[in-house]
Parts: structure tokens; sequence; C-alpha cells
């Protein structure tokens, strides 16, 4: 049988903050500071600097198959690039058949 990882008390004390006498000591106000100071929450988008682009449908319909297999478990590995493209080319009633199929499969 091992020992704990801190085998002095002392250590045991600094990483403890119920283990001293007053619970809400100074180095303990200082950290809960220090992390309210670093927490930047992020602005919602604002939708009027938005880009104006259009994704080609070719590209939507590789992306779809990208994400359904992945979202199916079955990561697209490097060799399976030509065969997605191969697929995106196809319409867009045929390749929402086969993510539905690989949907139904997870």
């Amino acid at each position: 049988m091992t020992g704990p990882a801190f085998a002095s008390g002392a250590a045991h004390n600094f990483l403890d903050p119920y283990a001293c006498d007053e619970p809400r000591s100074s180095w303990w106000d200082s950290a809960a500071q220090q992390r309210a100071e670093d927490d930047y929450p992020l602005l919602p988008p604002n939708a009027a600097h938005r880009l104006d682009i259009t994704i080609d449908p070719r590209d939507r319909r590789r992306l779809d198959l990208h994400a359904a297999l992945t979202a199916a478990g079955i990561p697209p590995r490097p060799e399976d690039r030509e065969a997605i493209e191969q697929l995106s080319t196809l319409p867009a009633g045929i390749n929402a058949a086969v993510r539905r199929w690989i949907q139904h499969t997870a």
C-alpha cells in the first residue's frame, strides 16, 4: 500500500481551504478574485457583421456527409476523401437518403 501524495501535513493544509482555522483566508479570496478577473464571456454574434458568402451546394453536401459520418461514430479517414467527393456530386435527394441511412445505422 502506498502513502498519500502529500506526506507532509503542511502541503495538505495549504491546499485544503477547510483545514485552516479561518475558512476564507486571504489567499482563498485572492484566488477567487483572480478567477473572476480572468473570466471574459464572449459577446453574442452580431448579425450585421456576418459575411455575405454562400456555400456551394456540392460543398454543403460534402460537409453534411462528414458531419453525418462523424456523428454516427465513423470519422472519415483521409483515404475516404475521394468517395465523399463522389457522393457529394450526386443530387441533393440522393445525398439526403445516404445521410438518413447513416443516421439510422447509429
